[in-house]
């Protein structure tokens, strides 16, 4: 009698303890969620929200299709990277070694390379240029060798899951920038109306044109993005069994992130383009000018909350770039990598994201005033750029070999193989409209 007492106890404790299929699932959702949301929110840093800023000054809401058409060409992009983690457990730089040989490797090292410098530079210039919106330019002494320290400290010594959470909790406060557009008070009715029925404008030449339309997709698709979305799935570990839900994460963070987009958009669409930008009158320096120029205009809220995200994109950049190059340069030549290493550990490793964070935060040291070129630069590099690492992409994600049943379907391959030629093609007319300028006029 008291044995089967002791175990009918026994089971129900275990029934009490054991949680249902609700709990399973959220934790099995926990457990995946994070590369997607991540990898789509980094690519609204410095320079997109510059970019983003200047795109609402200047042109109104004549940009916005091209959110719409990023977000579909986004989300398709990071699926692949997040599918070829899942399925091979490889790094893109991995299989780019170990598919392609040496030299293609070495190009894509040196076009990430590039890209990434340019990159983080603008994201330490985005901090600055936050900073810079309430405090004097001398405070860069202080605030940007912080923020190099905190970084690498963050990735030196801190754990892939610990900077998961961190960096979640940093995209909730990207929800400022919806505030910001609506203390703007936009026309909606003409918001949508000219996301609808675009129109080149007066008086903008196809120079100016295709340099923004680069410049926005530049910005939403980034090199790097690609290399840090399958390195960050590899090293969560996450598997072809929870394909499913690795794939809602990657496609709510492609909506998201230009669904920010679009309020940063409106907000300076709604404010800045009616008061002397459009015409070139005024000139928008950095996203941080933007801030500033927004309190006339929608009231100083608006323009703290801007200034607060700016910062907040900033470092969420500042973070997410270095980490990537890190991972892709030691997967490219075979050596160690991981968060939390020593530098005898993996030296390469720490010392690409060190040389980074460093060479970045003294570049905007000293050379404070140039805070527009070094913010708007990674997003034309990048759109120029992009090509090359795409091309290699999905080359790798259709051999079936490699991939099995899990090679890209046709609508993936149309969609992704468009977004590359477009883009050959706008840096191309870039190019010669840049040295020919009468052609552009």
């Amino acid at each position: 009698m008291h044995a089967t007492t002791e175990r009918l106890t026994e089971e129900n404790i275990g029934k009490q303890t054991k949680p249902g299929p609700a709990m399973q699932r959220l934790w099995i959702l926990m457990s995946v969620i994070g590369p997607g949301i991540i990898a789509a929110n980094a690519d609204n840093d410095a320079g997109g929200i510059f970019g983003y800023s200047v795109a609402g000054a200047y042109f109104h809401y004549r940009m916005i299709w091209i959110l719409i058409v990023t977000t579909i060409a986004l989300a398709v992009c990071q699926e692949i990277g997040a599918r070829m983690a899942a399925v091979t457990g490889k790094g893109l730089a991995d299989l780019i070694r170990e598919e392609y040989g040496v030299k293609i490797t070495f190009v894509a090292m040196v076009a990430l390379l590039v890209a990434n410098f340019a990159t983080t530079v603008s994201e330490f210039a985005g901090v600055l240029s936050a900073v810079q919106t309430f405090a004097p330019s001398w405070v860069r002494f202080i605030v940007l060798p912080a923020l190099a320290v905190a970084v690498w400290f963050l990735i030196a010594r801190g754990s892939y899951k610990r900077l998961e959470r961190i960096l979640l909790g940093a995209s909730v406060i990207y929800l400022l920038y919806i505030v910001s557009a609506f203390m703007a008070k936009p026309n909606w009715a003409q918001v949508f109306h000219e996301t609808v029925h675009p129109a080149v404008g007066a008086g903008i030449s196809v120079n100016t044109y295709v340099f923004m339309i680069i410049n926005v997709v530049g910005t939403t698709i980034t090199p790097w993005g690609q290399f840090y979305i399958q390195s960050t799935v590899r090293d969560k570990g996450v598997g072809i069994k929870d394909y499913g839900l690795l794939r809602a994460d990657v496609l709510f963070g492609s909506f998201f992130t230009n669904f920010i987009a679009f309020f940063i958009v409106v907000c300076c669409g709604a404010t800045l383009y009616n008061h002397g930008y459009a015409g070139g009158i005024n000139q928008l320096d950095d996203a941080g000018k933007a801030a500033q120029a927004l309190g006339p205009f929608a009231g100083n809220w608006a323009s703290i909350l801007f200034a607060i995200g700016l910062f907040n994109a900033s470092c969420f950049g500042a973070i997410t770039v270095p980490l990537s190059t890190a991972y892709s340069v030691t997967e490219a030549l075979g050596w160690e990598s991981g968060m939390g290493r020593r530098v005898r550990e993996a030296p390469l490793f720490v010392g690409v994201f060190t040389a980074l964070i460093v060479l970045a935060a003294l570049t905007v040291m000293l050379f404070p005033k140039n805070l527009t070129s070094l913010m708007i630069l990674p997003n034309i590099v990048g759109g120029v750029l992009l090509p090359i690492i795409l091309v290699l992409m999905l080359r790798l994600v259709n051999k079936r070999r490699l991939m099995g049943k899990y090679t890209n379907s046709l609508g993936a391959n149309i969609i992704a193989w468009l977004t590359t030629c477009i883009l050959i093609g706008l840096s191309l007319t870039l190019l010669i409209t840049t040295i020919f300028p009468s052609i552009g006029k």
